[in-house]
């Protein structure tokens, strides 16, 4: 047994995918100890959108190491938190006209929603959230609240309540126009909803199966919010830093919502970083009401500073939309013979569903044996999720996607040959 099975607890999960052991990381390629190379449609999950190691991060990061700068500091004031602030309010916020505040609620997404959901109750005096099917939005007890899948819930323990899902995009099909049961239970005295303090919502599901917010749907949604006085909660854990094309993934639906939360891919680097963005006028906490040991990572600070240089043009965001635009054929061209299978996704941020949800999982380990990781999303694991890096250069894109169509194929085929051999039993 290895020192993980020995010591490590049952809990690990991804190791389990990928049963071998990592040693070095480099752009979009990963090496096991054994030397093997693997391409990484991964992304740490969303952390990694400037890939690994990316020399312009790396650099500014080793030399603010070296030089004995502060590391640690909870909120109090250092040059790095303050050239991160500075450099985000100038490429990000003043480009695109949005006025908010920022918070640094604690190291992970998880941090950045709890500290959204405490913040609209305190400013409403109301206790309840809508959110919406096949959500995911962390792993403490608020977020747990707040997200759709039942394994995830059931691992709280206890009741997670102060919370009412309503359909996401397209949950019914489009049978049933948008907002008209959550409206109905708004405006219905006898619906018994609680009266809500806001919404909180992802404009693309990653976990909950690649699901693609509308526009339309979006600006729909920001409507109804203010024509009832709820907050709108826009969690771009993993879908903002550019996975959707620009910065933000609502820009395009020409929404602002009143609270964004930001992790993932904020510090640039893999390193622990979170942001709560809320507008003015909703910055009514006290002193310390909500805060985190871990708050003032300096180390994040430094590299966040610098992967906003790639945001100080449109390049990437054009990048993104193109390479979109590659996987989104190249899929198309590999499961549209195949039934039972169809894509969905948006930007950098692509999946391949299948009807059977064993397929996909299936997928994932045969294109981890070619070389390439992969992972499953949605409700029961139905979907094969590609999140390469956002800077992937276009011949590494073509080998992924490459042995990503190898690896449907195969699977394909082995399921048509069961299928065919079973028939003549």
């Amino acid at each position: 047994m290895t020192i993980f099975e020995t010591l490590e607890s049952e809990v690990r999960s991804y190791c389990r995918s990928w049963p071998v052991m990592f040693d070095r990381a480099s752009g979009s390629r990963m090496w096991d100890v054994n030397g093997k190379e693997y391409l990484d449609f991964f992304a740490g999950a969303g952390a990694l959108n400037y890939g690994h190691n990316h020399p312009d991060l790396r650099a500014p990061l080793l030399e603010y190491l070296s030089s004995d700068r502060v590391v640690h500091s909870l909120d109090m004031n250092t040059i790095a938190k303050a050239e991160f602030l500075e450099r985000f309010n100038e490429v990000i916020l003043k480009p695109r006209e949005l006025n908010y505040k920022v918070q640094f609620p604690g190291p992970t997404g998880t941090n950045a929603v709890e500290s959204a959901l405490k913040l609209v109750r305190k400013i409403t005096g109301r206790e309840s959230i809508i959110s919406f099917t096949n959500a995911f939005h962390g792993m403490t007890l608020g977020s747990l609240s707040v997200t759709g899948n039942s394994m995830k819930r059931g691992g709280a323990g206890i009741p997670l309540v102060h919370a009412t899902p309503m359909p996401y995009d397209n949950y019914l099909d489009g049978v049933v126009p948008d907002f008209i049961w959550f409206e109905r239970l708004l405006e219905d005295s006898g619906s018994g909803l609680n009266d809500p303090a806001g919404v909180i919502v992802e404009t693309v599901q990653g976990e909950g199966g690649i699901n693609v917010a509308r526009w339309e749907w979006l600006r729909g949604l920001s409507d109804l919010c203010k024509r009832h006085n709820l907050l709108l909660i826009v969690d771009d854990v993993q879908m903002g830093c550019g996975r959707t094309g620009p910065f933000f993934s609502f820009e395009a639906a020409g929404i602002v919502p009143d609270i964004v939360c930001l992790s993932k891919s904020i510090s640039g680097y893999g390193l622990p970083m979170a942001l709560t963005l809320l507008k003015p006028e909703l910055d009514v906490w006290e002193p310390g009401e909500h805060n985190g040991t871990f708050r003032g990572q300096n180390p994040s600070f430094v590299t966040a500073a610098a992967a906003l240089n790639f945001w100080t043009d449109n390049r990437l965001e054009k990048s993104v939309l193109r390479k979109g635009e590659l996987i989104e054929q190249a899929l198309n061209d590999v499961v549209d013979p195949i039934p039972g299978v169809s894509t969905r996704g948006r930007g950098l941020i692509r999946g391949v569903a299948f009807e059977r949800p064993e397929l996909a999982g299936a997928v994932c380990r045969e294109a981890f044996e070619r070389g390439l990781l992969l992972e499953t999303s949605g409700p029961e694991g139905e979907v094969v999720k590609l999140m390469p890096p956002l800077v992937i250069d276009d011949d590494d894109l073509a080998e992924g996607l490459t042995i990503a169509a190898q690896s449907i194929e195969a699977v394909a085929a082995r399921e048509l040959a069961a299928t065919t051999s079973g028939a003549r039993r």
